[in-house]
């Protein structure tokens, strides 16, 4: 797992995943999406976070966290899967692991990347044909955001929120959008631009997630 997981960084925006063991379904009912989504609320008031989106899925959820603090998206993200991992064994009569594992935190920079992690986050229900417009999907903020009656969790984003977000979010992303997010997640590596991506690993000691994988060819 990343290691800004571990030692995170206060100030810097995180894209956080998890997904189900053996990516099992984890939300089975109503119940289970609106709980988790109730225990995001529950643990924002425990460690201070500003949630920017969420989108949860039925075998795993998108977070856009920005800690205040050095260590708080650690502690934050201990007592959301803590608390859920300890309602679902009571309303299910279940034993083991949820969850595939410790989660996965990758560093976003604070501009256009930002607004491109965002809407991979709640475009996901119609990536995965759940729906057939982003906001009909109940367990992601943008229905929340667009539905000011609901309980909203979200916090204001570092970046301006373009006026035709929705309709924004509905539109494919590209290819090069996708797989740079993909190599993103399947490496570790922070989300950015060229500049800000060294600076960052290096901060946060993910030099190794920017180095090619296998061993080096002989030469």
């Amino acid at each position: 797992m990343p290691r800004t997981a571990r030692a995170s960084v206060g100030g810097i925006c995180y894209h956080v995943i998890n997904r189900g063991n053996a990516r099992q379904e984890v939300f089975l009912k109503k119940g289970d999406y609106q709980a988790f989504i109730e225990l995001i609320g529950r643990a924002s008031e425990r460690v201070r976070m500003r949630v920017l989106a969420y989108c949860v899925m039925p075998n795993h959820f998108h977070l856009a966290l920005w800690p205040h603090s050095d260590s708080d998206l650690g502690r934050w993200m201990q007592w959301l899967l803590t608390a859920h991992v300890r309602r679902y064994h009571q309303h299910y009569k279940t034993s083991g692991h949820i969850w595939q594992g410790r989660f996965k935190a990758f560093p976003v920079e604070q501009d256009n990347h930002m607004l491109t992690v965002l809407r991979y986050i709640e475009r996901n229900p119609l990536r995965a044909r759940l729906v057939q417009r982003a906001e009909e999907w109940p367990w992601s903020s943008l229905q929340h955001r667009e539905a000011p009656q609901q309980a909203n969790i979200v916090h204001p984003w570092p970046v301006p929120r373009p006026v035709n977000w929705v309709s924004w979010v509905n539109q494919p992303q590209t290819d090069a959008e996708l797989e740079e997010l993909r190599h993103s997640v399947n490496r570790g590596t922070p989300y950015g631009c060229a500049d800000w991506v060294l600076r960052t690993a290096i901060q946060l000691g993910l030099e190794a997630s920017l180095r090619p994988r296998g061993r080096p060819r002989n030469v």
